[in-house]
Parts: structure tokens; sequence; C-alpha cells
């Protein structure tokens, strides 16, 4: 029986019985999951191993953060693009060809010679990864046509929340057993695996004649570079005499006047841009992009700090930080729910406030530490930051959408996922470079912890700049909700 015709009995199927999802979009939702699990857990699993790869590549942190910063870098590069590519090449072979890039930058990451060709080689897993998470919603979305969207979407977003507990545990016992290189050799059988499924199971629906959207070639060579540019410069403050040298002026100010450029020319071409930046006039998905920008940072930032922490300030090593970690993953996991169901009785708002309130009041203990410190405290303050980091982001994922008209969702999804990303990538750029500046000259326990500590102070102030943002969110549910805008971006929430 071919495709088609399974989707076609699975319909009847579904008309006798609205609650049940259809086989098919089960059979789907498995398929995707499968291959965007290598996405899913490879960002966690990195996260764990930032340590061991300054050794054993011999060099910096404002450096190797860029492990971390390219790969955010190139999925905010082709989240716009994914739409485009989509309606070119169908989601199928879109699909299978995104799961091919990320196998092969996957193996040529572990055959990096050097930290520079790492970097390079991660920017091609991110291109990857970037166009698999958008269209994994968009795919299984198109399938499921309007029925049962929050069933189908907990099935999706479910990976993705276990992504922080199971991941960091994953790298250490990697690194534990192990050569590094294995981290990436580990998401080859996820690949092959979801690749052969999406050659069997998702339906063959390649344009036949239709109209092709344009890409707005212009607009992605403006701000692509602009934004990369910006982050180069600042994560060159630490190397060089400050952000008066010529080093780090020019890239700020060369990516400064490409973004600016980008926003011109955005707003001339209105809808046909790469991103329509009208909509910021709307402010749901104004207030959201700017708190989800935050929240990128937030958790980005944090995934930098908190294992180096376990490291370097407490003496344990990969394994052993993935472990220390699991608190924060099972806070988040625990708060999803709980943060939905509030959201649809009391709003975005109130909901999105109190989760970055207990993410600040968290991480203060960690801004406090001391070489004596007890670990029992800090693992409490982990598991209510996740709880704090999960509450904040369940929020984020409807309230961009209310109001907007079907036309205008796909851009509001650009926005709020682009602005995520960008935020993961400063926030990691300037957390290494003020953990690299505090710990350069600690050599004590006491010297290090308290570097740390003052890397930690930045991140509170990254995320307490949320919340006053958060007032600007939408209060009471409305009937304006858009829910086909499901699209979610909660699993970005993955990192935290």
């Amino acid at each position: 029986m071919s495709t088609s015709d399974r989707t076609a009995t699975a319909a009847q199927q579904g008309q006798a019985d609205p609650d049940r999802i259809d086989p098919v979009v089960w059979r789907m939702a498995i398929t995707v999951i499968v291959g965007a699990l290598a996405v899913i857990f490879d960002t966690t699993i990195v996260s764990v191993a930032i340590n061991d790869l300054t050794r054993e590549l011999d060099t910096s942190l404002s450096t190797i953060q860029w492990v971390s910063t390219g790969y955010l870098l190139a999925m905010f590069v082709t989240i716009p693009v994914a739409g485009w590519a989509q309606s070119v090449l169908g989601g199928k072979r879109l699909w299978i060809a995104a799961l091919g890039i990320f196998l092969l930058g996957s193996v040529l990451c572990a055959a990096a010679w050097d930290v520079h060709s790492l970097i390079v080689f991660r920017v091609a897993q991110g291109i990857g990864g970037g166009i698999m998470m958008p269209l994994m919603i968009t795919l299984i979305m198109q399938a499921a046509r309007g029925s049962n969207i929050g069933k189908v979407m907990a099935t999706i977003s479910l990976p993705a929340a276990l992504g922080p507990i199971l991941g960091p545990v994953l790298g250490g016992v990697i690194l534990h057993i192990g050569d590094w290189r294995w981290m990436f050799l580990v998401n080859i059988p996820f690949c092959v695996v979801g690749a052969w499924l999406a050659a069997r199971n998702l339906p063959d629906d390649r344009p036949r004649g239709a109209a092709r959207a344009r890409l707005d070639v212009v607009g992605l060579l403006l701000v692509s570079p602009g934004v990369a540019a910006v982050i180069f410069g600042l994560s060159r403050v630490e190397g060089s005499a400050g952000f008066a040298s010529v080093e780090v002026l020019l890239p700020l100010l060369v990516g400064l006047a490409l973004t600016a450029a980008f926003v011109g020319w955005a707003l001339a071409r209105s809808t046909t841009a790469l991103v329509d930046l009208r909509l910021f006039r709307h402010r749901p998905l104004a207030s959201s992009a700017a708190v989800g920008f935050v929240l990128g940072g937030a958790l980005y930032g944090s995934m930098l700090l908190l294992p180096l922490f376990w490291q370097q300030a407490r003496g344990e090593d990969a394994l052993g930080a993935g472990l220390l970690l699991i608190p924060q993953g099972v806070g988040t996991l625990f708060s999803r729910n709980l943060a939905g169901r509030y959201t649809d009785r009391y709003g975005p708002r109130w909901v999105a406030l109190t989760g970055f309130a207990l993410a600040c009041v968290a991480t203060l203990p960690f801004a406090f530490v001391t070489a004596g410190t007890g670990d029992v405290p800090l693992l409490a303050a982990l598991f209510v930051r996740g709880l704090g980091l999960g509450a904040a982001t369940i929020p984020l994922a409807g309230a961009a959408y209310i109001g907007l008209g079907h036309a205008e969702i796909p851009h509001a999804s650009v926005i709020t996922r682009v602005g995520q990303q960008i935020g993961g990538s400063l926030g990691t750029a300037v957390l290494a470079v003020v953990l690299q500046h505090t710990a350069g000259g600690a050599h004590t326990p006491e010297a290090v912890a308290a570097a740390f500590g003052e890397a930690f102070w930045w991140s509170i102030a990254f995320t307490a700049v949320a919340v006053p943002l958060c007032l600007l969110l939408p209060g009471r549910p409305t009937s304006a909700f858009v829910p086909e805008a499901a699209d979610v971006n909660a699993e970005v929430a993955a990192p935290a």
C-alpha cells in the first residue's frame, strides 16, 4: 500500500474517532523525531565537552566557544531559508537532504584536525540542523491537518524536553570511556535510520508546477555576515586592547552597518523580504521576540557556564558534570505542562514573568559560590532554575501569534526562532569573554569560584532584562489566539 493510500485509510479512521490521532501522523512523527534526535542531543552533548575540547585542541575559551556560536549562527541563517527550500524541493527531499548535511558535518567534525576546522565543520552541522528543526514541525502539522494539535505537539516536544536531561549525561559517558570525536560519530545511526525511515514513510510532496517562493538573496547576504561580524567583534574583546582596538571596532561597525542596511532593505520590500519586519508593529510579536532574544542568551549562555563551572570550579569530569546538570533538565520537564495549563488560564504575561524571576533567583547561589559551598544547595538551585526556564519558554510559543493573520504566521515564526538563535549566539560569546577575563589569572579554588561568580552575575543580568519585558506580553487569554501557529518554538527549549 502506498503512502497516499495509507493516508486516505487513516483519514477515514480519523473521521470515525475524531479524538484519535491518525496512524499516518504517528508514523510521520516517529520518522522525523528519529532524525531530529541527532540535532536535539548534539547541542547538549557538546556543551559538556567545552572544557575537554579547550585542553585537547590547545586553544582559549573565547576561541572554542565558536564551536557553539558558529553552530547557532548557521542555524540562524538557514531557518529563514527552510520555507523557500521546501517550496523548491518538497518536504521529503529537503528532510533527507538536511539529514545528509548534518551527517556529513558530524563525520567531518569527528575528523577535525584543529579548532578552526572543527568550527567550520560545526557550521556545516548547523546548516543541516537549522533546516531540520522548523521543517520537523511543518511536516507533522501538514500531516495532522489541524486535528489534535495539542496531542501531536506534546509528542514532538517530549524528546526536546528530554535533551537537557540525557544529552549532558551521554556526552559525559562518551568522554569518560572514549575520545571526544565519538560525540559526533554517535549522530551517524540517528541520521542513517532517520533517512531510511523518511524514504519509506514521508509522502512524496515535491512541487509540480506550483508557484515557488522567491528567496531574498540580498537580505540573506546582508543580515548573515552582519550578525556574525557583530558577534565576532564582541568575542575579540578579551584578546585585544578592549573595545577601542581596531580588531574589535572594525567588525562591530561593519556588522552594524550591514544589519542596518538589511533593516532598510527589508522594510522597503515588506512581504517579499527575508523577514517581514513590519510585523514588529504588532505588540504581541514584538514583545515575544524581545523576550525570546533574552531567553536565547539565558539558555545557551548557561550551557557554556554550567558544565565549565562543575569541571573547573568543582573538579568534576565531563560525566560528573553531565550528571550534576540533570536537576535543571528535570525542573524544565516538570514545569512544561504546568506552564501550558497556567498560560491558558492566566495568559502568557504572568507565567513568563514568574519563570524569569525564578530563573534569576535560582542563579544567585552560583554568583555567591565559594570553594566551600556544598553541592546540595546548588543542585536544588538548578532544579528551581529549570522550573523557571521551562515556565518562561512555554508562554512565548503562542503569544507571538495572537491576532496575526494566517499569511503572517510564517514570518512571525521566523522572527521568533531567529531571535532566540541570535540571542543564544550573543549570550555565549559575551559570557565566554567575561569568563576568560575573570578566570584567566585564577589559580586557587577560591579565585576560580570567584571568577565564575562574576560570570554568573552577567548571566543573571541577562535574565533579569526579560522580567520587565514580560510586562509587554499579552495578559489574559483572548479568542484572537491562532492555534495553527502552534509551530511552537518550544522545542528550542531543549538546551535548557
